[in-house]
């Protein structure tokens, strides 16, 4: 009869040892029985960038990468994007459900109130450089939060929690917006609490001398785009948050953890990679050639593969759609028909295939950013306002998950042995 346990031999001693496997895994810490002898501290795992540890249990977002399925608390990403607004999924994240009518107007009404930032944290961008990178200039803005609101240290009072998310999803935007014209000499335009979220910051963001007038399919296409990242699993910043969350400092210090990993072009900076890569190619006919270094491995193809999706992005194929609908809009991109043909030859491609290198969700997010009239280095400024509710969700499961202690991966120490100080005289 067969056992929910892992049978390992140690054949250093000949000892074996029966370790309980649960949920598709077993606990590193029953690794630490096997030892060689008493004075020995036992076994660890080596797994460099985690790719194959699992640090939390989550209830949040579940994926299946070889089967291409992304869900937030188990709805799929293809229903929450078509039918759900940007307020309702970070309900759904930080919560667990989909909010009533009552809870999502309450919901909405709490961030509206909260959408202002304290004068002096204007001032506090205002000292920026006029072409410092938008993404320092949160980073740094975000952080500074935590001094303007000390009592967000009371991480375990429910109602304080719940009063910081709500700061952080209503001012967030309102300092992306800033940043944004900061970088182009405009005065800083302040919330319009008339209008609603993404109404909001886009009005931040692009009025000239009065109210902005949206364009309602642009709009709606940033929210879904918003939506699309709101939350992915264990990924380079929420594992920021997480860990340094898991310090119990507050949660503007955490999330600006999370900004500063989404910071850097591994992560967050990949959709402006793509559009570097489609101006290096320049026009359709260079594909072949442009291919062909790929395989070579002079070039790299940005945009396709995922560390977790051995199949195609859910996200991309919602995200091509939307890409549609903007350039019916704004007129179509050149670069889209580059985009179009190079994933077109690259599917197609037996190198390609074999290695499981589909579009992601930053194949083509990048032409919709820069269709909206988004520079490049703002792109990953979009991405930190809807990855927010995701690391808040994430941060505060941390917080209330049991389990959890304040994160210190162990290491395997390669450097000398012992060894006697020498006097600078002798060196």
């Amino acid at each position: 009869m067969s056992k929910d346990t892992l049978s390992v031999t140690d054949n250093r001693t000949g000892r074996s040892y029966e370790l309980p496997v649960s949920e598709g895994t077993i606990r590193a810490m029953d690794l630490r029985q096997i030892k060689t002898s008493d004075d020995d501290f036992g076994l660890m795992t080596y797994d460099p960038a985690f790719m194959n540890t699992a640090s939390c249990r989550s209830a949040i977002t579940f994926i299946d990468g070889e089967r291409g399925i992304l869900r937030y608390r188990g709805y799929p990403i293809e229903q929450l994007a078509e039918r759900a607004s940007f307020l309702e999924v970070s309900y759904l994240l930080i919560h667990g459900e989909l909010p009533t009518r009552e809870e999502l107007d309450r919901w909405i009404e709490e961030v509206r109130y909260h959408t202002y930032v304290h004068t002096n944290i204007t001032k506090f961008l205002e000292g920026f450089r006029y072409d410092a990178h938008p993404m320092g200039m949160l980073l740094g803005a975000v952080g500074a939060l935590s001094t303007f609101y000390p009592d967000a240290k009371h991480i375990h009072d429910p109602a304080n929690r719940h009063l910081q998310m709500v700061r952080l999803l209503a001012k967030l935007p309102t300092i992306a917006a800033f940043a944004f014209r900061h970088s182009r000499g405009l005065p800083f335009v302040f919330p319009d609490n008339g209008l609603d979220y993404i109404g909001n910051y886009v009005n931040m963001t692009f009025s000239i001398g009065g109210r902005h007038q949206p364009n309602k399919v642009l709009q709606r296409a940033l929210e879904i785009l918003l939506i699309l990242h709101a939350d992915h699993e264990q990924n380079c910043s929420t594992s920021a948050v997480r860990s340094v969350g898991s310090s119990h400092v507050d949660p503007f210090s955490a999330v600006s953890a999370g900004i500063a990993a989404l910071y850097g072009p591994l992560h967050g900076g990949a959709n402006e990679a793509v559009l570097l890569m489609l101006d290096e190619i320049g026009e359709k006919k260079n594909i072949p050639a442009f291919i062909e270094t790929v395989k070579q491995g002079s070039d790299r193809l940005m945009g396709f593969g995922h560390r977790v999706y051995k199949s195609y992005d859910p996200r991309a194929t919602l995200v091509k759609k939307v890409a549609y609908e903007v350039f019916e809009q704004t007129g179509l991109n050149p670069k889209l028909e580059i985009a179009l043909e190079l994933e077109r030859i690259a599917l197609e491609d037996e190198y390609f295939i074999k290695r499981k290198l589909y579009p992601n969700v930053d194949f083509y997010s990048g032409l919709i950013y820069q269709a909206m009239g988004y520079p490049t280095d703002y792109f990953t400024v979009l991405f930190a306002i809807g990855r927010t509710p995701g690391w808040l969700a994430q941060w505060q499961e941390m917080l209330l998950d049991k389990d959890q202690k304040i994160s210190r991966p162990r290491q395997i120490y390669i450097g000398e042995g012992k060894r006697e100080f020498v006097p600078i005289e002798r060196r």
